[in-house]
């Protein structure tokens, strides 16, 4: 089965080797038809502390690290 990748914005970047990541995503109600925008963070790995905040990036699925890492950060999307 493939790992999944997603893409989103990096929220928090406090934590050693890890960083928040918020993907935004995009459904239609399925009563009212309108689009709306759900998100969701993310904790991801990031190796080096090499991204900052407001930086876009795709994370992909990997083996869990922590109780709640099981993405990291697989490239900068700028």
């Amino acid at each position: 089965m493939p790992k999944r990748i997603l893409q989103g914005t990096i929220v928090s970047d406090k934590g050693n080797k890890t960083v928040i990541v918020n993907v935004e995503r995009r459904i239609t109600h399925p009563i009212y038809k309108k689009t709306i925008r759900r998100s969701k963070r993310y904790a991801a790995h990031d190796e080096q502390n090499a991204y900052k905040v407001g930086d876009m990036v795709r994370i992909v699925e990997c083996r869990p690290i922590s109780k709640t890492k099981k993405w990291a950060v697989l490239e900068n999307q700028a």
